[in-house]
């Protein structure tokens, strides 16, 4: 998993990352004064140029929570072989309970996921993809284990010069 640092990010003047909250959730402490409430925000950020990256933010406002999150999510960017529109090859990434498979899909296939998922795919920049989550609906893990999938990902030039093989015969032999 290569991880990307947002610096370079921005310096070789690339479009500005794109921030998706994919869930808020309040969160209840209670004290002896009483009840404290918090929120807890899940953002994904990406150029949709195969960077993505995802966060966690926890304020007491919704919107600082939100802020947290984004400055989280710059922190942990991954960068994602991109070819065609689609993926190079399937893959299988689990967080946690959530497992989640993505898939090459033809061109006009559009991004077939679930919420938590397409979120982190469309963010990539990835238009063709067949993904499923499998086991836990847990937007968390299902963002972790989406993230780990496309970190799993090998460009296809490495898989070419790892078989020997010509880079035309990797997806068509």
């Amino acid at each position: 998993m290569s991880k990307v640092n947002v610096n370079k990010v921005k310096a070789a003047g690339e479009v500005e990352l794109k921030e998706k909250v994919v869930s808020i959730n309040r969160v209840v402490k209670t004290t002896k004064g009483g009840r404290t409430f918090s929120f807890s925000a899940l953002v994904v950020v990406g150029n949709e140029n195969g960077v993505v990256g995802q966060g966690l933010g926890k304020a007491k406002e919704v919107q600082e929570a939100i802020t947290k999150g984004i400055e989280d999510a710059k922190k942990n960017l991954v960068k994602v072989p991109i070819m065609h529109g689609t993926i190079p090859h399937d893959q299988l990434g689990k967080s946690g309970a959530a497992k989640v498979l993505i898939k090459p899909a033809a061109h006009g296939a559009g991004v077939i996921a679930g919420g938590s998922m397409r979120a982190v795919l469309e963010s990539a920049g990835i238009t063709d993809v067949l993904a499923k989550s499998l086991g836990s609906a847990n937007p968390h893990n299902v963002v972790k284990a989406t993230i780990k999938a496309l970190g799993l990902l090998r460009e296809p030039i490495q898989v070419a010069k790892t078989r020997n093989i010509k880079l035309s015969k990797v997806f068509n032999g």
